[in-house]
């Protein structure tokens, strides 16, 4: 094998220093709050599970400061109040991303031992576990998916455009192949 093939491809100085910035800064801060009793029911280590997930897409695409973030297990009714209410559409959905305030390269600068509010990701028990019985998944493994997806919407990823969606799928599948768990697009393309 030539040194070309075995070579890793050179990172930018940006990215570099933002990795950097990930190995010396304290882990990010992830609160979860199970609101309906369901997600314990349905899914043994629940805590534990979207807690790895959550960790291990914020580690895919660090974020250039400490985070802290919030996880909501939430019942369907919950996320169909927050769907109405924030986003118009009158009927729960399995997942809500809720950015906190964008402060942008102008704004203040946290000393590194502050962790910068990342926002909430919001999910559904019910509206997850018909969609995994549907697409003949574990409700686990769903919700990993989801907060997988939760969060790489508040690093600010999205799917707006086919080429943002390919790239934002790749890397949910991507972050779920170092989880354990199978490709979750596999035969819906």
């Amino acid at each position: 094998m030539t040194a070309a093939l075995t070579r890793r491809p050179a990172r930018s100085a940006s990215r570099v220093r933002q990795v950097a910035h990930w190995r010396r800064s304290p882990p990010p801060r992830i609160s979860i709050l199970i609101e309906s009793p369901d997600w314990r029911r349905r899914v043994r280590n629940v805590t534990s599970l979207v807690r790895r997930a959550a960790s291990a897409a914020l580690a895919a695409d660090p974020p250039a400061s400490t985070v802290e973030l919030s996880l909501v297990l939430a019942d369907d009714h919950m996320v169909h109040e927050l769907n109405r209410r924030w986003r118009g559409h009158d009927k729960p959905t399995n997942v809500l991303s809720f950015p906190a305030d964008d402060r942008g390269p102008g704004g203040p600068r946290l000393p590194r031992n502050v962790r910068r509010p990342l926002g909430d990701v919001v999910i559904a028990s019910g509206v997850t576990a018909a969609e995994a019985r549907t697409q003949g998944k574990s409700v686990g493994a769903h919700l990993a998916h989801l907060v997988v997806h939760g969060v790489l919407h508040l690093l600010g990823h999205d799917h707006e455009r086919d080429a943002d969606a390919e790239r934002m799928e790749a890397m949910e599948v991507s972050i779920l192949r170092r989880l354990g768990i199978a490709d979750p697009y596999r035969g819906a393309r």
